[in-house]
């Protein structure tokens, strides 16, 4: 009896030792868990890349939606007397050109890539010849309400096609492209001089009358913009005060919610008249140069051939030389060391004021 007891003892423990299976070898790596992942809902969303920009704008850097690079803009004279404030389609310019015009008032220049998105744009004033070698440079079509002297002798020598509300066809009430209203801003009334008016539809009818919609061969602007075009190591420019002369001084305050520089002169915010928003610009150009009186009338010209200046951006100012050379050349911003200059991308608004003027920034 007690060998078959002995005997069913050792089956149970061979059964028992088979069933266990073989002994874990402790020279074996451990066992690696199995991943655990999140359920589909919980992931994390793959960011979908920004698509590049189809076309950038020729003259402010912007990204647009159409290729105007071989589009030709237009520079409309636009008045800055006090009296004849506030001006009109001032705060769509893309580049806005003040200069001194005579006994220390100044004038616009104002450059519009695309003119048919314009609404009123005044007063329209007269031609200097200065003013339209700018114009030149940007290959621009010159529009205009009279002129100096020399500007006229310029335009008749040279054989000149300009938009003139003075003189020739375009001055005429059949051709639609300026007409006087004194009271072309509600609440104002003007003298007769501040009164002329053209358009965005009128300036693209007479492009497209004229064929003149398209840049002349071979140009370009080439100015060069980046998505930040605060200058390094430039000192702080968060107020720029810009005097012309005795007359007229502008002064420039960085908003750092928009990046912006919002524009005042006379002590007043500088406003576009058919909207009321104060005009604002990314880059601000300030250009000295030798400004000499030439009649009795206190007209002046104004050397535009090269000289040092300031360019701010970003709150931030740096010294810079400026160069344009010949009356169809463009203008070339350089900085101290050479480099070509870098705006950021967004509005211009460049001062050319005298040598004998102190820029002043804080």
């Amino acid at each position: 009896m007690k060998r078959a007891v002995c005997l069913f003892c050792a089956l149970l423990f061979l059964l028992s030792a088979g069933c266990g299976g073989e002994k874990p070898d402790p020279t074996a790596p451990p066992s690696q868990p199995l991943p655990v992942t999140d359920p589909p809902e919980s992931r994390e969303p793959v960011p979908t890349p920004t698509p590049a920009p189809a076309f950038y704008h020729p003259l402010t850097g912007l990204p647009c939606e159409e290729d105007l690079s071989g589009k030709r803009p237009v520079a409309v004279m636009l008045n800055n007397l006090k009296t004849a404030l506030p001006q009109q389609g001032n705060s769509q310019a893309d580049i806005i050109y003040e200069v001194l015009a005579e006994g220390g008032i100044t004038r616009m220049l104002a450059v519009y890539q695309d003119p048919s998105q314009l609404g009123l744009v005044g007063s329209v004033r007269s031609a200097r010849q200065y003013y339209w070698e700018i114009a030149k440079g940007h290959d621009a079509v010159y529009i205009h309400a009279g002129g100096s002297p020399e500007f006229y002798d310029t335009k008749d020598r040279l054989g000149l096609f300009t938009v003139d509300g003075v003189r020739g066809y375009y001055s005429g009430k059949d051709a639609g492209m300026f007409w006087r209203d004194r009271d072309r801003v509600p609440g104002y009334h003007y003298d007769y001089e501040h009164s002329l008016l053209t358009s965005g539809q009128a300036i693209a009818g007479m492009l497209a009358q004229q064929g003149l919609e398209e840049h002349s061969a071979g140009y370009a602007y080439r100015a060069v913009f980046a998505d930040d075009g605060t200058p390094p190591g430039g000192r702080s420019a968060v107020t720029v005060t810009v005097p012309f002369s005795s007359y007229k001084t502008g002064v420039f305050r960085y908003d750092d919610a928009s990046g912006a520089y919002l524009v005042e002169e006379y002590g007043q915010p500088y406003v576009d008249g058919n909207d009321g928003s104060q005009v604002a610009v990314t880059n601000l150009l300030v250009l000295q140069t030798t400004c000499t009186v030439v009649d009795d009338a206190g007209r002046v010209n104004v050397d535009l051939s090269s000289g040092k200046g300031w360019f701010a951006c970003g709150g931030r100012m740096i010294p810079i030389n400026w160069s344009k050379g010949g009356p169809e050349e463009q203008f070339r911003y350089t900085t101290e060391t050479g480099s070509s200059l870098t705006l950021g991308r967004g509005r211009i608004y460049v001062c050319v004021i005298p040598n004998s003027q102190t820029v002043t920034a804080e």
